[in-house]
């Protein structure tokens, strides 16, 4: 073989090289065991007793905080902290919370999140410079003043936002200022959850620490799908988040997770959620949604964990259909996560 030859072939090798490692960059494991995460709901009073030992019995080693503000559709503002003053969502009541959940040796994801009455702060978007101005001026109070809480209690993670598709795409400059501004504050980890068919659009991956996804993709319009057939639901879905957690370099997160217990619960949770009330309960389809999204994902090292939506501190904050709510408690869904979470717990 002639030298020109040989040197053209060895090129080939160092640019196919090249072109695999721009594709697939080493992933950063920053989570060695998978968090296993409940969201626990802001109660809108002090507690009795002590809520997180019944969170602990099921295993869950992280507890997720979702200290609520407010915007109203076509408004640009952000209103932390409501006159009635909601006692979970007020500064003193997450400070307590965070200590609780310390003392009982579980780890804290603060999560603030703004709530529109009437609409999806996916679809929020404004007209004029001067409001999107206005908006993230709010917006930026509200995060920092939770920030520096989670800087003086140590807390573990920080989600610097939840679902703003639009915002997102339109505002890139103002989030990456704030994450900087924030890194400055905070060494915990550093999330932004992303709705779950809006995590590829997020252009700011590369600044935070995980990829953090609401994961309410749709699998199955079964009423009581199978175990078998939620896992085979999920094989597509799993191959595609994972080749884009080797193209970021970066662990996925399932900030949110979470099945009603109703007929049909895997599929279009945002459309259930509006007959609610009057669709037939059914805890065995929740329980199977439940395990088989665990068992699928806790075997893989790009997942680093999840947090299952939701939890009631001593039945506080429900609205009304507790019974057929996202929440596992009293239900066959409880003991389905206490036993997967402590096996979870067990591979370290």
């Amino acid at each position: 073989m002639s030298l020109k030859r040989t040197s053209y072939i060895f090129l080939l090798v160092i640019l196919h090289s090249f072109l695999v490692q721009c594709q697939s960059k080493k992933m950063t494991k920053v989570i060695d065991s998978k968090m296993t995460g409940i969201t626990m709901v802001a109660p809108p009073r002090s507690f009795k007793g002590d809520p997180f030992v019944p969170i602990k019995n099921i295993n869950a080693e992280w507890v997720a905080l979702v200290p609520y503000a407010f915007t109203r559709q076509h408004v640009a503002g952000v209103r932390y902290q409501h006159p009635n003053k909601w006692w979970g969502e007020t500064p003193e009541g997450i400070a307590e919370c965070i200590d609780m959940a310390h003392k009982n040796g579980q780890k804290v994801f603060l999560k603030p999140q703004v709530f529109i009455p009437g609409s999806w702060v996916g679809d929020m978007d404004f007209e004029t410079e001067a409001e999107w101005l206005k908006w993230e001026k709010e917006y930026r109070a509200y995060i920092l003043t939770l920030v520096e809480i989670a800087r003086q209690k140590n807390v573990a993670a920080f989600c610097v936002g939840t679902e703003y598709k639009i915002a997102t795409r339109k505002r890139e400059t103002f989030w990456r200022s704030l994450i900087k501004e924030i890194r400055g504050m905070y060494s915990g980890l550093l999330l932004y959850s992303s709705n779950w068919d809006n995590y590829e659009e997020i252009p700011f991956w590369d600044a935070l620490d995980l990829i953090g996804i609401s994961a309410y993709f749709p699998l199955t319009e079964d009423k009581t799908p199978s175990i078998t057939d939620l896992k085979k639901a999920w094989k597509p879905i799993g191959k595609k988040i994972k080749k884009f957690a080797r193209r970021n370099g970066k662990q996925i997160l399932f900030t949110e997770y979470g099945y009603l217990s109703i007929d049909g619960c895997a599929y279009r949770a945002w459309e259930l959620e509006k007959k609610v009330k009057q669709s037939p309960i059914n805890e065995q389809a929740q329980s199977n949604a439940y395990q088989a999204l665990l068992e699928f994902f806790s075997k893989e090292e790009y997942w680093a964990g999840g947090f299952l939506w939701k939890w009631f501190p001593e039945g506080m904050g429900h609205e009304g259909y507790v019974e057929r709510d996202y929440t596992p408690q009293g239900k066959i869904a409880e003991q389905t996560i206490a036993r997967i979470y402590g096996k979870m717990n067990q591979t370290k």
